[in-house]
């Protein structure tokens, strides 16, 4: 029975050692929840290493650590005090993490902790082989790991493999100063389906790919000679339900029932009824921006001084690798400016920061997030931050106020915070003064949108997201292989259309005939383009279409006074020999409810796009998101909708920052076959560039030639590279001798 394999460089299990015997507890981090839905059942298996190097396990406790394990669906990976220095503390965390959230300042080029690096990596690789089966699923997760997929790969090439990276991917000019640049981007496309949480770290790893390995990248698809990887963004959400009724019980807990930290906030809201709690919860990181936070609350108090004694600011600085000397710094920083100000600012009945360095159990976190006013999350450089989601989803009231860097992932999806550069203290004391100040009727207007969406997108349906994309990439149809029409094929298909008896041509117009342009009217037909197809239409016994997606408008400007056959607005009109265009087929309203939650889906990974619904189509929007992003976005929902509606009397049409879904009852492959069955035709040409002509390639008869403009994945037997080669095409067939 094929399984779920899960590999992270920790285990979703804490061991324990006492009294010569071994316990395991599970996690409660992130990932360990939000795969809780992934790994479940005997049909899932989680690798990773154990957190106990070799030198700290007895011997004779071996067994029982793998006995402990098991029964968490678990198998560790056993790694020395020397390789967790080298590999974890070193490359990881000194060269990789440092890098990747741009402070390159901080990043170690040390040539034995790669070598210790790749060494781990194959480790874990063969931890895998060990365990896996061709027909298993392998999803690594994060920067420790990036090596993996390949290794994997390489032993077992037909295996499905996904890996998600939790932390940002750097714009190219940072990522290309790793000197082992080309081996990390190699290690990662072993992978069939890698996942980021934005736009942003997909874009920029998809950049880093074409400039450094030199790949065909076509939107989120990267093309190998032997397969496909597909590239995509999935925001990681929270455990919402958890959080949020957590903190519902918090609130009707009795005062004996409630923790020593609620009781002693509660004491200080009622002493000052008005004053605000600023909440901070971070792990002490330099990518988190404390330091500045601090420096920041210091101008705020200093430009509005009406509020001291009115806030305080709380900070849960949670501690962190704190053997690398530069959280060490961090931690001497902070302590001090957090003494500075106390000492130069407090009052004897007010101190302005309370400073925690621990971690806090889940309880009294809770009473932080319902007990503060204002959350204020400034990372300088954050791949996700779910800190955010948690205060937002412990809002049962739908008050409060989060004030959240734009340098955080997680600020894609949460637009209705107040969002701010964590290097603009100007900026920063305004927003703390516009949060103060937020009247609670916008309050509850923003969280309730915030709440509606981190709760339809939580952290089960992240993961379920990408393990549903992952199969989907494993199970696309490996055939319709193309191959370059050459010289030698070119001579073959010539010869067979001079040779035929009677011919049926397919043209489409933008991207094949004509190149694309900003404005679409400056891709007229130029002279040369006239004659060819005159010269082919006016050949005996042969029946040429220009089928495209424009509209008939102005193809009855351009080609009706020509008399060519034409089939416009990707199939809805027809016009032969010269006549008035009309109708193919009767339009229909039944489809809706079953193309809607398909566009709800892409709303909820879009941040900025919404659904228009008329009443006989759906329209969905995107002018407000990211340009790059809703055009990646709006290929993606094109692809899925020309397959879902194969079947269907639908057509997609693509306009101005909107995709329209109406019901037409035609397409282009299903009118092309309209035309092929009018007449007996032993020689069929298709050419077209674009998803539309997918249907035209994929309903015409087996025989026929069908060619695709580009590279790109296709069902046409054939490709050429540009519209270059088109022309040579046309000009062979035009040719009388």
């Amino acid at each position: 029975m094929a399984k779920t394999i899960i590999i992270s460089n920790r285990l979703p299990v804490q061991l324990q050692i006492n009294n010569g015997d071994i316990t395991a507890v599970p996690s409660v981090g992130g990932l360990a929840t939000g795969m809780k839905s992934v790994h479940s059942g005997g049909d899932s298996l989680w690798i990773g290493w154990s957190g106990l190097t070799d030198e700290e396990i007895p011997e004779e406790l071996i067994p029982k650590i793998d006995t402990a394990l098991k029964e968490h669906g678990s198998s560790k990976v056993n790694l020395t005090e020397k390789e967790v220095d080298g590999f974890y503390y070193g490359f990881s965390n000194r060269t990789v993490w440092p890098l990747f959230h741009y402070f390159l300042e901080y990043s170690e080029f040390e040539l034995e902790s790669w070598e210790i690096y790749k060494a781990v990596n194959q480790k874990f690789a063969d931890a895998i082989l060990a365990k896996a089966d061709n027909d298993d699923t392998i999803w690594i997760h994060d920067y420790q790991l990036m090596l993996v997929p390949q290794m994997v790969r390489a032993e077992r090439p037909d295996i499905s493999i996904g890996f998600f990276l939790h932390i940002p991917f750097p714009s190219y000019e940072i990522f290309r100063t790793l000197p082992w640049r080309r081996e990390v981007l190699q290690g990662l496309l072993g992978s069939d389906l890698i996942g980021f949480h934005t736009y942003d770290y997909e874009r920029h790893f998809l950049s880093s790919v074409r400039r450094l390995l030199g790949l065909e990248v076509s939107f989120n698809d990267i093309y190998l000679e032997d397969r496909v990887i597909k590239v995509d963004s999935f925001p990681m959400g929270i455990d919402y339900k958890k959080f949020s009724t957590a903190a519902k019980e918090h609130s009707q807990r009795t005062e004996d029932e409630k923790s020593e930290l609620q009781k002693r906030l509660d004491t200080h809201k009622k002493s000052a009824p008005d004053a605000k709690f600023f909440l901070s919860i971070d792990r002490l990181d330099y990518t988190k921006g404390i330091a500045k936070r601090l420096k920041a609350f210091e101008y705020f108090l200093n430009k509005y001084p009406q509020y001291k004694e009115k806030v305080r600011l709380i900070i849960l600085a949670v501690p962190s690798r704190s053997n690398v000397p530069q959280y060490q710094l961090l931690k001497r920083e902070v302590d001090e400016l957090v003494g500075r100000i106390n000492g130069e600012l407090s009052t004897v009945s007010w101190t302005p920061i309370w400073y925690f360095y621990r971690s806090m159990p889940f309880d009294n976190l809770i009473d932080l997030y319902t007990s503060s006013d204002i959350a204020w999350l400034t990372p300088i450089r954050d791949g996700m931050n779910l800190v955010a989601k948690e205060y937002i989803a412990t809002r049962t009231d739908k008050t409060g106020v989060l004030i959240l860097s734009e340098m955080a992932g997680s600020a894609n999806e949460m637009n209705e915070s107040l969002l701010i550069n964590p290097n603009n203290f100007e900026q920063i004391a305004d927003s703390l003064y516009e949060a103060i100040n937020m009247p609670k009727e916008e309050q509850i207007s923003r969280n309730t949108l915030l709440q509606k969406r981190l709760e339809r997108y939580n952290v089960e349906k992240w993961a379920n997201d990408f393990m549903n994309s992952l199969v989907g990439q494993k199970e696309k149809d490996q055939t319709y292989r193309s191959k370059k029409l050459s010289a030698n094929l070119m001579n073959t298909v010539v010869g067979s259309y001079k040779n035929a008896k009677r011919k049926l041509v397919f043209l489409d117009y933008d991207g094949t005939l004509a190149g694309f342009h900003n404005d679409p009217q400056k891709a007229a037909p130029d002279e040369e383009l006239y004659q060819l197809l005159d010269a082919i239409s006016a050949q005996p016994n042969t029946d040429m279409y220009l089928i495209s997606g424009r509209d008939k408008e102005t193809f009855t400007k351009w080609f009706l006074p020509k008399k060519y056959n034409m089939i416009v607005e990707h199939g809805v009109w027809i016009s032969q020999g010269g006549e008035e265009f009309r109708m193919l087929e009767t339009v229909k309203k039944d489809w809706m409810e079953k193309i809607l939650p398909v566009l709800e889906s892409f709303v909820d990974r879009t941040p900025g796009s919404f659904i228009e619904e008329k009443n006989y189509s759906l329209a969905w929007h995107y002018r407000k998101t990211d340009p790059d992003f809703g055009q990646k976005r709006s290929v993606e929902l094109n692809t899925v909708l020309t397959s879902l509606i194969a079947n269907d009397d639908l057509s997609v049409l693509n306009g101005n920052k909107v995709m329209e879904i109406k019901s037409s009852n035609v397409n282009k492959g299903r009118a092309s076959m309209r035309v092929y069955t009018e007449q007996e035709y032993d020689f069929v040409f298709a050419i077209g560039d674009d998803w539309t002509d997918e249907f035209m390639f994929q309903e015409l008869p087996e025989d026929a030639i069908t060619v695709k403009v580009g590279r790109q994945k296709t069902q046409a037997r054939y490709f050429v590279d540009n519209t270059k080669n088109v022309r040579e095409i046309l000009k062979r067939f035009a040719d009388k001798k």
